[in-house]
């Protein structure tokens, strides 16, 4: 689907928002605000604080947060459409109001917060930066140490039912799939599978 749209740029990094984000989004689909939505998150213990400057710190939070809701969108789609707009965020069906949504690849907003360089940091902090959001996210849905901590490489690409020679990409892509079935909020989703298919993705994401 990225190759379709030219939105390459979306799946450079993942960015651990997107699993939160879709939980509160699913709760309550409609009524969020950007800064309303980094202060649920900061309530969950999974936004902390960016940046000591209040400025940049805000503006991280709403670089991060917006990033997330077009890599949501882009996943979801076309089932879901995620409306993208600061003041304005909502999760609805594609078909609204009798209007179909479409990705815009050529959305300036779109290639703003796509572009992991507009966060103002080199790459390997913002990876690091990531890792420990990821790792709060792990703590918050809970870890099975017990049952996954033995997960290695070969026993996660199992799970995602994939060889050895899988890329970045299709590895990326399983999870995701993977992830949108089991989540809990969904109707038929398990909480226990979840969190064994997030074992597996951190074990591949290394």
């Amino acid at each position: 689907m990225n190759q379709q749209y030219g939105l390459a740029t979306l799946c450079e990094i993942e960015n651990p928002l997107l699993w939160p984000i879709l939980e509160v989004l699913r709760k309550k689909p409609t009524g969020w605000k950007v800064h309303i939505l980094a202060a649920h998150l900061s309530e969950k213990e999974l936004m902390p604080v960016l940046d000591s400057r209040p400025d940049k710190d805000l503006f991280k939070r709403n670089f991060l947060i917006m990033n997330a809701l077009y890599q949501l969108q882009e996943t979801l789609y076309p089932d879901r459409w995620v409306q993208v707009e600061a003041m304005d965020i909502a999760l609805l069906p594609n078909c609204h109001h009798g209007q179909q949504y479409h990705i815009d690849p050529q959305d300036p907003l779109r290639d703003y917060y796509t572009q992991w360089s507009n966060y103002e940091a080199e790459e390997g902090e913002i990876k690091r930066l990531l890792n420990e959001f990821w790792t709060r996210y792990r703590e918050y849905v809970g870890q099975q140490t017990q049952r996954t901590g033995t997960l290695d490489r070969v026993k996660a690409l199992r799970l995602f039912e994939l060889n050895e020679g899988a890329s970045d990409s299709e590895i990326r892509k399983k999870w995701r799939k993977l992830a949108l079935k089991w989540h809990p909020d969904r109707q038929n989703g398990n909480t226990d599978q979840f969190r064994l298919v997030c074992e597996a993705w951190h074990v591949l994401r290394v």
